[in-house]
């Protein structure tokens, strides 16, 4: 799925080689998102804003507004295990996932890491890429309403991933709005927090009790049912 491929550039941490593919990636997405022109033109501004400004800024910018705390961290462990002890075998566990699949990850970025995730979804049977894509869709609306909140290009991306599994709609908020705060006090609690919890149970389009802890995520991420 090149258009997996794709969105894995845009989040991606700005560079010069992003910016001179910008036109192959706009060509990728007005081809492969035809079908959805709301999440097509939305990844057509991140493209535009990507392009037009100094890739400096560009950096700057992405540092405050990834790296600065978890509230959008695009490691998405961060928002499943948080600091527990559950976050390593988990990361071993995404690490022969994607060796099963011929897949070596970058022995500088960690396993979870957003980015690396789609470029190794973009290069695997596309119904399988898609079953984990939907196991991850909390995670994704979260980072969509938090990144909107900000008035951010970039939520388009985990929209766009959203659309793709046709999850856009479908997830409950894992957080009251108002818990999302920028400033340095809120920061200051977040790393106090526990992880924020994923599971069936925050999906309205499920019934039964389900599990009210992230495993069940990690486990399908390892084992994807068929969609």
């Amino acid at each position: 799925m090149r258009i997996l491929k794709a969105l894995s550039a845009l989040l991606d941490y700005p560079t010069a080689d992003l910016q001179a593919a910008l036109p192959e990636i706009r060509a990728i997405i007005e081809a492969d998102l035809r079908p959805s022109p709301k999440v097509a033109g939305a990844l057509g501004n991140l493209v535009a804003e990507l392009g037009a400004a100094d890739l400096m800024a560009l950096q700057e910018r992405f540092t405050s507004l990834f790296d600065r705390g978890r509230s959008v961290a695009l490691h998405l462990y961060e928002h499943v295990h948080g600091d527990s002890r559950d976050r390593g075998p988990a990361m071993v566990a995404l690490i022969e996932l994607y060796r099963s699949h011929g897949f070596e990850p970058h022995p500088r970025e960690l396993p979870d890491y957003l980015p690396l995730l789609l470029e190794f979804l973009s290069q695997i049977d596309p119904k399988e890429a898609r079953g984990i894509l939907r196991d991850a869709a909390p995670i994704f609306a979260l980072l969509r309403d938090r990144l909107e909140k900000r008035r951010s290009a970039y939520a388009a991306v985990p929209a766009a991933l959203l659309a793709l599994v046709d999850a856009g709609a479908v997830v409950a908020p894992v957080r009251p709005p108002e818990e999302d705060d920028d400033s340095f006090e809120a920061l200051d609690r977040a790393w106090e927090e526990a992880a924020v919890t994923f599971g069936p149970e925050n999906d309205p389009t499920r019934t039964g009790n389900g599990c009210g802890k992230a495993s069940a995520w990690v486990q399908a991420m390892n084992n994807p049912s068929p969609r």
